[in-house]
């Protein structure tokens, strides 16, 4: 029988609801001795930009969008967190948020996935959709959706 830990999934984008996910992971994984791996999705496209913010002010170079992933969104919440007695680690991936943190909480069997949940309207959802209200639809494993 295997006795390997619970794994918390994180998903985090550098938001005050993704900051407040990893809090609510960590403090769980300390009470029952889960790991948590926190991870980041840069959204990518080598050929077209996916908004005009992103024409705007988005890096070309995928060598600065990973630095600023690891500086500005996952080293400070791990720093954060370093003194707590739990396993904690980080990592960050490209490609389509919903369709990377899906395929990362299968693979790695997840066992509940943290996600804040932006406060947008409720046209905007139904317009836009949003990466919490996609995964809660389709993921299958347990969502802990983060006010």
């Amino acid at each position: 029988m295997s006795t390997s830990k619970q794994l918390y999934l994180v998903a985090v984008d550098g938001s005050e609801w993704g900051e407040r996910a990893a809090e609510q992971a960590v403090s769980l994984a300390a009470q029952t001795g889960a790991r948590v791996r926190l991870i980041t999705v840069i959204p990518w496209s080598g050929y077209q930009p996916l908004s005009m913010e992103d024409i705007a002010v988005r890096p070309l170079e995928k060598q600065e969008e990973e630095r600023t992933a690891r500086e500005e969104i996952l080293t400070p919440i791990i720093d954060r967190y370093k003194d707590k007695d739990v396993d904690l680690d980080a990592e960050f991936y490209w490609g389509h948020p919903v369709k990377v943190i899906h395929e990362r909480a299968k693979k790695e069997k997840a066992s509940y996935v943290f996600i804040g949940r932006r406060g947008r309207s409720r046209v905007a959802d139904l317009i836009l959709g949003s990466v919490a209200n996609s995964l809660a639809h389709s993921l299958g494993v347990p969502i802990v959706l983060v006010p």
